[in-house]
């Protein structure tokens, strides 16, 4: 009778428990795709459907659960695919965008392990128009300073500090998963600031020994193959009242003994010792209408290619364009286009223009990309 009497008591007490606390699951996503002419693609005009150049296609979940005083158990798993042959992205990941876990408290901050985005991502990427509004056709060449979300941190823990007049800080630190616990670890940390029409922000990230191991932070979808890599960025913008609004981002990056390079396969056959990319951008958006908005940007490029027997020096400049048009709350068709020029001399496909987006590299050091599509949110 006694052992029944307990039994019930830990069932009504765990049963009450339960009812009182709030959960919620949350299934969200956007799904992008359209139709691409690129000007030069190995010396050819090409046309191409293509998924995800504005917002990658992806569907995701985000849980939370209210666990009292102020904290909640929250996850999100999100997964990239390509609408237009269902594949998986991000490598063939099932949630290759975030799959993390975690603990957030109105009064301390959060705290999420798992596969996430960098400090850098979080915080500067969005003061650009590779990170902003525009996408694909606006990232900087090579996605050198990961605005346009090339590549997540594995194995990381990251930290979200709450606002506090208007500041927020961010860190976050990628384990190796190896017996070298410097082997390909990635650490970046971030401070942002919003009052009134004004924000910025100022980021770092550092990677040690990036595609270098299958089990590090950054592992096969990393741009660049190198023993390290560091980016620096800082951004600035003004919001007007309708939503318009004007920035400016810079970003530094620093590449040592690089391998190999994701989007310029042939980078020659002598040893490089470094290089570094230096990107200025002033971006734009401008509601013509509340359902009709313009957004442009321009960045130039200063690139540094360092050989052990020389050096050589490459500029990049781009344009690019966006005009949307909302149907809906949750629906929009949208145009765009993108020039770059650059003026390379090292032989190599590092000269060869290349928009992200395009169906391949040009021939030449001139491309051009137009896009016609329909995004659909929920």
């Amino acid at each position: 009778m006694n052992k029944f009497l307990l039994s019930a008591a830990i069932t009504t007490f765990f049963a009450g428990n339960v009812a009182h606390a709030q959960s919620s699951v949350t299934l969200y996503g956007v799904l992008d795709t359209g139709l691409n002419f690129t000007s030069n693609a190995g010396g050819h005009k090409a046309y191409a459907m293509v998924s995800g150049d504005t917002s990658e296609t992806r569907f995701g979940l985000k849980g939370t659960e209210d666990l009292g005083g102020g904290l909640s158990a929250i996850f999100t798993l999100e997964n990239g695919t390509n609408l237009n042959n269902g594949q998986l992205n991000e490598g063939g990941r099932l949630f290759g965008r975030q799959a993390f876990v975690g603990l957030s408290s109105t009064s301390y901050g959060t705290l999420t392990m798992g596969r996430q985005l960098d400090a850098s991502v979080d915080l500067w990427s969005p003061f650009t128009a590779a990170g902003g509004v525009i996408g694909d056709l606006a990232a900087h060449p090579f996605d050198n300073d990961n605005a346009d979300y090339d590549f997540r941190l594995n194995n990381s823990v990251k930290y979200v500090s709450p606002t506090t007049h208007g500041f927020q800080f961010e860190g976050v630190y990628g384990f190796s998963n190896s017996t070298n616990f410097a082997d390909n670890r990635a650490y970046s940390a971030g401070i942002s600031y919003a009052a009134g029409p004004v924000s910025a922000a100022v980021a770092y990230m550092r990677l040690n020994g990036s595609n270098l191991t299958t089990s590090g932070a950054v592992a096969g979808d990393g741009v660049f193959t190198a023993s390290r890599q560091q980016n620096i960025g800082a951004g600035v913008k003004w919001t007007f009242g309708d939503g318009s609004n004007v920035a400016l981002a810079y970003s530094h990056v620093d590449v040592y003994d690089p391998t190999a390079n994701a989007y310029a396969p042939n980078i020659g056959t002598q040893p490089w010792s470094s290089w570094k990319f230096d990107n200025v951008e002033i971006n734009g958006q401008y509601f013509i209408n509340p359902a009709l908005f313009l957004a442009g940007a321009y960045t130039f490029t200063y690139g540094n290619l360092k050989e052990t027997a020389g050096r050589s020096s490459q500029n990049w400049h781009q344009v690019s364009l966006m005009l949307n048009y909302s149907l809906s709350k949750r629906t929009c068709v949208y145009v765009q286009g993108a020039y770059q020029h650059t003026n390379g001399k090292s032989g190599t496909d590092l000269d060869s223009a290349h928009i992200i987006g395009s169906a391949d590299l040009s021939s030449t050091g001139n491309q051009m990309v137009y896009r016609v599509a329909l995004m659909h949110m929920f």
